[in-house]
């Protein structure tokens, strides 16, 4: 069976995907990556380009074995795996662009990337990943999985904040979308501060043959939020 990848966002790892290993893992391979400078990889340098990411996790992947898979990529995670489509298209089967846009530079983000990078640096990593991941929830730091979330982001190091922001500020993939052949999943949450409807909807409008996916009463992370319908839509998406 092909097996199912994840790749993680902005000051996230493989951890925020526990509920979705153990509820898909019945039916896929599931392997959840740790890009360098995040999660288990935080002892790794991060790169400061999005292509520089997507060179990395299709290196980790062949390291692994795994040459044909579908793919998933959340937030900056989403840039990413467009990014892996167009540096290796043959090998990725289904693909899913989930809470997140074909431009780097964000209109309409809870604060600008350039705001972003000069409060990382005044205030530090872990006042940093707390204040990001409080952004990401409906309810903010009331959500019931803040605090494991949080705990994830306060892994990263300042330069892999650092790094992951120029990554994002530099990249634009909106010429690509046209070219992608994956069947596709285009995944957001209605109440996402960091995505606007517009990136979600060139995303859907852009590439051929897309679905797209709407979750009600959800901010950026659909898939701590909301698991047991994210886990379905996903399921029936790869398997149908």
């Amino acid at each position: 069976m092909t097996p199912l990848v994840f790749v993680h966002g902005f000051m996230g790892g493989s951890r925020q995907w526990a509920d979705q290993c153990a509820a898909l893992g019945h039916n896929f391979e599931v392997i959840a990556l740790d890009l360098p400078g995040y999660g288990e990889n935080a002892h790794l340098q991060a790169p400061d380009s999005i292509a520089g990411f997507a060179a990395w996790a299709l290196d980790e992947l062949s390291k692994q074995g795994v040459e044909q898979f579908h793919l998933l990529g959340h937030s900056m995670g989403g840039m990413i795996v467009q990014e892996m489509v167009v540096q290796a298209p043959d090998r990725v089967e289904r693909l899913v662009l989930y809470g997140t846009g074909a431009a780097g530079v964000l209109p309409g983000r809870f604060e600008s990337i350039d705001t972003s990078k000069q409060r990382a640096s005044a205030d530090g990593p872990r006042a940093t990943a707390r204040r990001i991941a409080a952004t990401w929830f409906l309810h903010c730091e009331a959500a019931s999985a803040y605090e494991d979330c949080a705990a994830i982001a306060e892994c990263t190091s300042l330069q892999a904040i650092l790094a992951g922001l120029d990554a994002m500020h530099g990249w634009n993939g909106v010429d690509h979308l046209p070219a992608i052949r994956a069947k596709t999943l285009v995944l957001w949450g209605d109440h996402d501060r960091t995505y606007p409807w517009s990136q979600t909807e060139q995303l859907w409008q852009s590439i051929k043959g897309a679905s797209l996916a709407v979750l009600p009463d959800c901010a950026h992370a659909v898939h701590l939020e909301k698991p047991g319908l994210f886990n379905k839509m996903l399921d029936e998406f790869l398997r149908n």
